[in-house]
């Protein structure tokens, strides 16, 4: 089983990585400002699946197949990219929400479900082959033979790792409640939040297209 301290170290390492952005923080906050705290949260337990997938293809190898496949990389990583971009298109193509009243606040009408938020954004963490290079190369640096079942460690790993992106996202999508408020209270960018979300997945999506190997 794992020692205390590999498992000490690897917390540590990743608290670390947690504190460089990328398109999962990205998507989270975009999610909490489209929807509120519980599309949030959903995009954060999305996140954290995909990376329990992850997990799973790199304890049983398949995962190695990007790493030496250029077209394998290439695949998926226009897959990923292209499904960034359609979900920045289709919410660049909604129309603006209308100003909000009294009698019907903007927070009651979120314009996607949590169970919706939760299942795009799997895919979204799964079809980013940056994030399956990454558990092929870091998780097995923390895994020994001689600690027992290889397949339990990554399991074990994985379940931290995805234990620590849900509680890193939750705690991001706490922090941007001041943010929403000042949002409300701007009716030009209520209305127009849409459009600037979809800007965001577009960018996403580019910048996935442009991964290397």
């Amino acid at each position: 089983m794992i020692d205390f301290v590999t498992l000490a170290t690897f917390v540590v390492v990743v608290l670390g990585l947690f504190a460089v952005p990328g398109p999962a923080v990205l998507l989270v906050l975009t999610r909490t400002a489209q929807g509120g705290r519980p599309i949030g949260i959903a995009t954060g337990a999305g996140i954290a699946t995909g990376d329990l997938v992850h997990t799973l293809l790199a304890a049983i190898g398949l995962s190695a197949l990007l790493m030496t496949s250029s077209l394998a990389f290439s695949v998926v990583k226009l897959c990923g990219a292209g499904y960034l971009l359609w979900l920045g298109v289709r919410a660049l193509l909604e129309k603006p929400a209308a100003p909000s009243t009294s009698a019907a606040p903007a927070s009651a009408a979120a314009a996607i479900s949590p169970a919706r938020a939760f299942w795009q954004a799997v895919p979204a963490e799964l079809l980013n082959p940056k994030t399956a290079l990454f558990f092929l190369a870091f998780m097995p640096q923390f895994v020994h033979a001689d600690h027992g079942h290889v397949l339990a460690q990554f399991l074990i790993l994985g379940l931290v790792f995805a234990v620590m992106s849900l509680g890193w996202s939750t705690m991001l999508v706490f922090a941007m409640r001041p943010l929403g408020r000042l949002v409300s209270r701007m009716g030009w960018l209520q209305r127009w939040k849409g459009k600037l979300i979809g800007v965001i997945f577009v960018s996403l999506g580019v910048r996935v297209a442009f991964q290397r190997q």
